[in-house]
Formats: C-alpha cells, structure tokens, sequence
C-alpha cells in the first residue's frame, strides 16, 4: 500500500466520480481506476460500488475512509512538525546555568527566545560552571551559562555581560549609611564568599582587590551559592563583595553599597560545544546576542 493509493482513494471518495477525481488529482481516468482496484485487492475488500452512472462508498469504504482521514491529517502534522525542527521552532533545549544568571540576564533571553520558539522545550538545570564543563563533556547540556575564564578546547564562548561588584553588609553595619566605600575600608571585616571551586575567577580577583588595597581579608565563611552570602550577610555574621545585579534579590536587612576606585568584575558568557551545529543552538545564541546587544565582533564566532 503506497501513500499516493490513499490520497486518490480520498479524492475518489469525496467526488463519488472518477473522472472529476482524475481533473482534480491532474492525471487521466484510466491509471487512476487501476490505483483504486489495485488498493481494493491489497485490502481484499471492495472500497466502492460501482455503475456507469454512478459511484458510491461501500460499507467497508466509508470505515476505511474514517482512518484514511486520520492518517493523512497526522502525516501531515508529522512533515509541519518535521519542518519545524529543522528551522530550529521545535525540540528540547537543555540548559546549565550558574544560580546568579537568574537575578537578570537569563529571564531575559529565556523570556525572549520562548517568545519566537513557544513550542521549543527549555529544560533548565541550575550548576556552577565547573559541573557545566562536566555535562558538557557527557553531553548533558546543549547550552550553559558559565562564569569565565572558561578553558576548554570543546567549548566555544559568547560573553553577554560584563558588571562590577558592590559591597553588601548589614543593616545594623556602621558602613551601611554611606554612599559607597573603598576596598581599603573593608580591611577589618569578616568576608563571606562563594567557595573558590564554585567560582573561581571571581574568588581570586576579590583577594587580589585586598592585595592590592594593603590586606588579605579574613574569610570567615565559604558557601556554594550568592543567595546564601547575602542571608549570611544579613544575619551579621559578616560582610560580601558580590555582583552589581546581586540587588536584585531585595533582601532585608541588607545595604548594597558601591566601590570606589578598582572594584571586582565578573563576565558571564553563553557556553556551547563548538562541534554542536543543532539549529536550535544557534537560534538561541542569536536569540541572546540581538536581546543583549551584544557587538558584531562577539557575534563572528556564531557564522
């Protein structure tokens, strides 16, 4: 039984005439009588009553016709479905991402690129970016959003925002009335960071920011996570340097103050395997680089 065997059945049963089916279907009478009692003898049953001046449906065609209909609908949503995925419109979409993407940039691009690709899956999986590296070699991920410096020869790097860092302390902190603060200030207080294996780059650049402000700073407390410094903070068991978009979060208790002079940075970049030709991965890089404004020049890696 051949596709084309169903469509002329369909064509035939909805003219009840051949000749008016044969116009329509753009081919003469006779090779389309032979398709339709070939069909017949396949199935063993007779599909069409028929006379010289009249065709009609059989019992056992109007049944067959029923199914015909819903074959040939879900073919045709199997081909639009098909269509769709090459353009990168349909799929699943794994992304890492590390927690503090989440207080702008990633709803951002996320909120944007579901609107062009509603029927696209975004699987969302929160990691530091050493465990995104690790998923990128098990192929776990398909996207990441990593804190650089990211070394790796899989891996290729779109950078999508660069920001300072501020100091957070609490309420009740003698400091928390004021403006903004120099890193030389902070030589007294207890720090709270992200544990270096988390985040390494921003790690080593806030000790070296005490350097080279004249101390090394007394760490009292090393988490996994910023949400968790910022609660440590506002129970007054210390002081943080954290990212500019860290205020976000509206914590009580807290005061974001800025730095003067040199402070900390951190880059957040949209990771992927450079191998990785999948449409979708590059409808989303695309997504995120026209809603970051990101530069032409950061955008030739993506042709």
């Amino acid at each position: 039984m051949e596709l084309r065997q169903l469509e002329y059945f369909t064509v035939v049963a909805e003219e009840l005439h051949f000749g008016r089916a044969a116009i329509r279907l753009q081919m003469t009478q006779p090779p389309l009588s032979q398709q339709i009692i070939q069909l017949e003898r396949e199935l063993g049953v007779e599909l069409f009553k028929r006379s010289k001046r009249h065709v009609e449906l059989t019992n056992a065609g109007k049944v067959f016709l029923q199914d015909v209909h819903h074959i040939l609908i879900q073919l045709e949503r199997a081909k639009t479905a098909a269509l769709r995925a090459h353009m990168g419109m349909l799929g699943r979409l794994v992304l890492g991402f590390v927690g503090s993407a989440t207080f702008d940039i990633l709803p951002i691009i996320v909120r944007a690129f579901q609107e062009q690709f509603p029927h696209v899956d975004l699987v969302l999986r929160e990691m530091p970016t050493p465990m995104q590296i690790e998923a990128f070699h098990k192929r776990d991920i398909d996207i990441g959003f990593v804190r650089t410096p990211v070394v790796d020869p899989l891996l290729s790097l779109l950078p999508v925002h660069q920001e300072t860092c501020i100091a957070v302390v609490p309420k009740s902190h003698p400091m928390a009335e004021r403006s903004s603060l120099s890193m030389g200030d902070l030589y007294t207080e207890r720090f709270i960071l992200v544990e270096r294996e988390i985040w390494p780059s921003w790690y080593d650049d806030i000790l070296s920011k005490c350097r080279d402000a004249g101390f090394s700073p007394h760490i009292r407390q090393e988490v996994k996570e910023i949400q968790t410094v910022i609660g440590l903070v506002a129970a007054g068991l210390g002081i943080s340097i954290v990212p500019k978009s860290t205020v976000n979060l509206h914590a009580r208790d807290v005061v974001y103050i800025e730095i003067e002079g040199t402070a900390p940075r951190v880059e957040m970049c949209i990771a992927w395997r450079t191998d990785d030709n999948s449409t979708l991965v590059k409808q989303f890089l695309e997504t995120a680089s026209r809603t970051m404004n990101v530069p032409s020049k950061e955008t030739d890696i993506l042709s």
